[in-house]
Parts: structure tokens; sequence; C-alpha cells
């Protein structure tokens, strides 16, 4: 399974795409554990009081796992995993 990282996430990690010991059958927590006993400099970043920090998005397929089974969801063969940062800024337009 891969995770895609953004922002600082992908920064901390070393990569935009991270490869992990998971696949059917696991969970996307299981994923997760994987992604961060692989690179534990995301821990900090991710998780708050041992649960996924509020303010940080995991994604399965592009949806919020947290409108679904949240991280005890399935994974099925081709899923696609996502961690998102908050994100501000740009510019205004005039």
């Amino acid at each position: 399974m891969e995770w895609k990282l953004f922002a600082d996430l992908a920064e901390i990690a070393g990569d935009r795409s991270v490869a992990v010991d998971a696949g059917p059958g696991d969970t996307v927590g299981d994923a997760l554990d994987a992604l961060l006993d692989a690179h534990p400099d995301l821990r900090d970043r991710v998780m708050e009081d041992g649960a996924v920090a509020d303010h940080i998005n995991v994604l399965r397929n592009g949806r919020s796992v947290r409108h679904d089974e949240g991280l005890d969801a399935t994974l099925e063969p081709g899923d696609e995993l996502a961690l998102f940062p908050p994100v501000s800024g740009g510019r205004s337009v005039r």
C-alpha cells in the first residue's frame, strides 16, 4: 500500500509517496502504523494523545475516513491513502 503525503508531511518523510507494508485485508490504522513506524518523525506531527490529531486529514480514495469507518476501515485492492495537514495561504486576487 502507498501513502500520498502533502505539504510538510512529505518534507518530514522525505518523499510525497511512501510505500508501506500493508495491503488488502489490513485496516487504514494498520497502514498508518506502518507509515509512522517507517518514518517516526511523522508521529509527533500526525498523532496527538494516541490518536490522529484533529487537524490531520486521513483520506481513503479521496474521502475522509472520519466520514466512514475511521481507522478501522478495511483496505481493498487499489485503495489510495493520503495524509493532509491543514493548508492555508495563497494570495488574494484583486
